[in-house]
């Protein structure tokens, strides 16, 4: 398939993050209050408006709250319906042109909210590359890999009340840490704050029991960029023995703009070569994954935004689909709405590395940004990541997500 030409002449420009082909869905405000909406071009067009005036028509109304979450309860039948009838409106020679365009607003200027409620959020450490590098960080590249690592997606339980969307301030984290010169912790602003480059799988459809890899990908709804902040110095003293906590809890944000898994049929990738073969319940099923070119850009304050690393979804040694499989493996119901994360999505060269703790080695060989040595993360600092699946003549884009990291409050426990 090549693009899909738009009477939204922005639609079909070279580059363009949100061509026809793609129909990202978000949610926006221009001061008429949050409402769903769906990025073509420069422009959102109003599908909550669309809905109500009858230019769409998806059975019942989906789009009368702001959030997308009514429309993933449909199922992929409709959703497959809405991207059609979207596409009819927007399409090159549309019959219903001028009845759509009074309804779409600039992109520029409006006000982007989270596109969906989140039920829960799992992050996952789903990339080898990452684990490899940690992993020989703190245990020696013998022990790299934990012996589980090569069978199932390691995950951990996070906060959805801690999701933000791009935009929203971070702010620098207290907590306990202890080095190992240290005989008891102190509680102190983090000074090892990372960010980690994530996808993140939201699940459209819900389960009741255990699903198959082939079932768990036709539950996704759609993908957002996933930064999931890391405090590095408050988990190296707290995951023992059961993982992050606290230093996963600051914030996770994610792009504002939902990219519908139909937007990357078309950008399929073959899974990773594996050392050991899955165990059945877990075999790739082969349309699993993507490719999708990512890559982060740090703005120091008052600074030049710098491309600090670049990299790509298939460096993921587990899919989502995988992920979402394993989740379920116990009976564990699944929700609409779930998010799981990717875990850090690294490459195999020190340029396509997903965090600073993996770019400067743990701190031992600082990155150089404009000219000065950096290690982790300072306040006033930006970071930005994108993403999009690229063809030879259009992008599907996710759209930057961005935080900038504010410095930490006054200690909330001093007398």
């Amino acid at each position: 398939m090549g693009l899909l030409p738009s009477w939204v002449e922005s639609a079909n420009e070279p580059g363009c993050d949100f061509p026809l082909n793609n129909l990202a869905l978000g949610v926006f405000d221009t001061d008429q209050g949050p409402r769903c909406g769906v990025a073509i071009g420069d422009q959102i067009a109003d599908a909550a408006t669309l809905e109500a005036i009858g230019l769409l028509d998806l059975g019942a109304p989906l789009l009368t709250h702001p959030s997308w979450n009514a429309l993933m309860a449909a199922g992929p039948d409709i959703w497959a319906d809405f991207r059609n009838q979207i596409t009819a409106l927007l399409h090159e020679g549309a019959p219903k042109r001028a009845q759509t365009a009074p309804h779409l607003h600039a992109i520029q200027g409006a006000t982007l909210h989270l596109p969906f409620t989140v039920s829960e959020f799992t992050d996952f450490y789903a990339g080898r590359h990452h684990a490899t590098n940690v992993g020989t960080m703190f245990r020696g590249a013998d022990n790299a890999l934990p012996a589980n690592w090569l069978h199932i997606p390691i995950g951990y339980n996070g906060r959805a009340s801690s999701v933000v969307v791009s935009g929203t301030p971070v702010r620098r984290p207290w907590g306990q840490v202890k080095t190992p010169d240290e005989s008891v912790p102190r509680f102190t602003p983090s000074q090892r704050f990372d960010f980690e480059l994530e996808l993140g799988a939201i699940v459209g459809q819900s389960s009741t029991g255990p699903v198959s890899v082939a079932q768990a990908n036709d539950m996704i709804f759609g993908y957002v960029l996933l930064n999931d902040w890391s405090a590095r110095d408050i988990q190296a003293w707290e995951y023992q023995p059961l993982g992050p906590f606290q230093s996963k809890a600051t914030a996770t944000t994610i792009s504002p703009w939902i990219v519908m898994r139909a937007a990357l049929d078309p950008f399929r990738a073959p899974p990773p070569n594996r050392d050991i073969p899955l165990l059945p319940h877990l075999a790739d099923s082969g349309d699993d994954f993507h490719d999708i070119a990512l890559e982060v850009a740090l703005s120091p304050k008052g600074g030049k935004a710098q491309t600090i690393t670049r990299t790509n979804t298939r460096e993921l040694y587990y899919s989502p689909a995988q992920q979402l499989a394993h989740h379920s493996t116990s009976g564990c119901p699944m929700r609409m709405g779930d998010l799981l994360g990717s875990g850090t999505i690294s490459g195999a060269t020190p340029d396509s590395r997903g965090s600073m703790l993996e770019l400067s080695w743990g701190g031992q060989t600082p990155i150089n940004l404009n000219g000065t040595p950096r290690a982790f993360l300072d306040d006033g600092d930006t970071v930005i990541f994108h993403g999009a699946a690229i063809a030879p003549d259009y992008r599907i884009g996710f759209g930057p997500c961005d935080g900038t990291i504010l410095p930490a409050l006054p200690n909330p426990y001093a007398p």
